[in-house]
């Protein structure tokens, strides 16, 4: 009967790290985020290459 209990557990806290990543990226985005992280991206990839 501890199995059980056990696996209701961690399925809950998988589930709750699952929303709050999912909430965390729509927040994200919601907050145009997304641009400014591939800006920086771009600008990281052209430094190493030595264009920028």
């Amino acid at each position: 009967m501890n199995v059980n209990k056990f696996n209701k557990s961690e399925v809950l806290i998988k589930y709750s790290i699952l929303i709050m990543s999912i909430s965390f990226i729509i927040t994200g985005i919601y907050r145009e985020e997304v641009r400014i992280v591939f800006k920086k991206a771009i600008n990281i990839c052209l430094e190493c290459i030595g264009i920028g």
